[in-house]
């Protein structure tokens, strides 16, 4: 493309969802509370991992890592729809848009991994219970989540520096509610190839190596129960997995639809609904799942709303 033809791009315009102007109301309080609903749950599973002794263990452990990732996640999106759903103001600025590609990409990323350390830490609880303390000692796990933090942050940051030296055209309408970082690429002038090459190397041999982790980690506990089947077994594997199966279950099922099987005759509104899933509902839902799921769970949430009772008295 000829130079002339080129543009300094200053901001981006979020195009949004497609909500007509007579909903906008509906929607704005609904995304908003389902925003609050998110926030208050994950911050109520870190206080009670904090307040109950009984949860310092190292599933746990992993799950305030993931409580804190949601948190982070759903943030870094959603308070900047709700404001342009109330003040119509689609604007954001060039930096602003990049530093939240940024931290879109790393408490993805993030998400990924944390996914992957919970599958291992179960696989180990059930597969090999006698040697579950000597395998899972309390700097291996450290040093897991500490890993997961670092190679999500190298992650996110080489995809931002590889788009960060892109040239945009004149055109610098996102259709979507946050810079989603395919889109930013579609409306980039320079050549995107190392991009591109970056994305399906770099992070699909992060995403494959998670998932794999998953997955062998679940063959395993479901060849180690059939083994001896037995009804207690299963409950007790169930009870195990259940929560943490449902949310791989609904976090791998919306990055499928969004990156995996994109959308008929280039509509929008599939990926726009499954980007939704990704960043507001499975963040919300995750709370629910291991809460409702979970018998300590429970039991920290009751006994710390007997305390908030006689001290309230």
């Amino acid at each position: 493309m000829r130079r002339e033809n080129q543009s300094s791009v200053s901001e981006f315009l979020l195009l949004g969802l497609p909500i007509q102007p007579e909903h906008q109301g509906v929607f704005f309080a609904l995304f908003l509370g389902m925003y609050l609903i998110t926030v208050l749950g994950n911050l109520l599973i870190l206080l009670l991992i904090r307040l109950d002794f009984r949860l310092h263990t190292l599933m746990y452990f992993f799950l305030s890592h993931l409580a804190f990732s949601d948190v982070s996640f759903s943030s870094v999106t959603v308070p900047k729809m709700l404001v342009n759903m109330q003040t119509q103001d689609q604007s954001i600025p060039y930096a602003g848009c990049i530093a939240q590609m940024y931290f879109f990409l790393l408490f993805v990323c993030l998400d990924n991994f944390l996914l992957a350390v919970m599958a291992y830490d179960r696989y180990v609880a059930i597969c090999q219970p006698l040697h579950y303390t000597t395998i899972m000692r309390e700097r291996l796990c450290v040093l897991l989540v500490a890993g997961s933090w670092f190679f999500s942050c190298v992650h996110a940051l080489l995809h931002t520096l590889l788009l960060s030296r892109l040239s945009f055209c004149a055109d610098n309408n996102i259709p979507h509610f946050f810079c989603e970082p395919a889109a930013l690429l579609k409306l980039a002038c320079s050549d995107i190839s190392l991009n591109e090459l970056v994305i399906f190397t770099e992070g699909g041999v992060f995403a494959f190596l998670a998932l794999s982790a998953i997955l062998g980690s679940y063959i395993h506990i479901g060849a180690t129960i059939l083994r001896v089947p037995s009804i207690k077994r299963i409950r007790k594997a169930l009870s195990t997995c259940g929560s943490h199966l449902f949310v791989v279950f609904l976090y791998y099922g919306t990055v499928a639809m969004i990156y995996f099987f994109p959308s008929a005759n280039n509509s929008k509104v599939k990926d726009t609904i499954a980007s939704l899933m990704h960043t507001v509902v499975t963040p919300m839902l995750n709370p629910f799942i291991y809460s409702l799921r979970n018998r300590d769970m429970k039991l920290a949430l009751g006994i710390l709303y007997k305390k908030g009772i006689i001290f309230a008295k």
